[in-house]
């Protein structure tokens, strides 16, 4: 299921700092990782945008969306909710402010605490990859593998 996240409300539940200038570059690219390897569509929220600086930016496959000063990342999520309309069903908010879990259950998405995310983010990222995104095998299961193909050739 695809994703939006209230950035902001994420960040400190990384243990992340929202006084840090490059706190959402950095959580944008754990959620390029998590995205990457869970194949799950991503858009990541972000108030307080300064003016020039709003609008929606891709980096990889997360949709980054910088809402102006003055608005809030809340009300962004709500609207795209809206723009969902039932198929919002397929959706999975993360955040744990009342208010965006309000509107999840409102449209009928899924919510998942921010707290909990992190528990999710953390297991993805713990995963295994090779190189090339795979997830890579265990010696033994190898040699397992060794044995099955072995015995087949006598």
């Amino acid at each position: 299921m695809p994703y939006l996240i209230d950035g902001h409300n994420l960040i400190p539940k990384l243990g992340l700092s929202l006084e840090d200038p490059e706190d959402e570059m950095e959580l944008t690219r754990l959620l390029q990782d998590f995205a990457r390897i869970r194949r799950q569509q991503v858009e990541v929220y972000f108030d307080g945008a300064p003016v020039g600086q709003a609008g929606m930016r891709k980096f990889g496959t997360v949709r980054a969306h910088f809402v102006p000063r003055g608005q809030t990342a809340d009300a962004a999520i709500r609207r795209r909710l809206e723009m969902l309309e039932k198929s919002a069903k397929n959706w999975v908010v993360v955040s744990s402010d009342h208010e965006v879990q309000s509107a999840a259950r409102v449209h009928q998405a899924q919510f998942v605490r921010s707290e909990e995310f992190v528990k999710q983010l953390r297991s993805a990222l713990a995963t295994p990859k090779t190189s090339d995104g795979e997830k890579s095998i265990s010696s033994k299961e190898v040699d397992e593998w060794l044995k099955i193909f072995h015995n087949d050739e006598e």
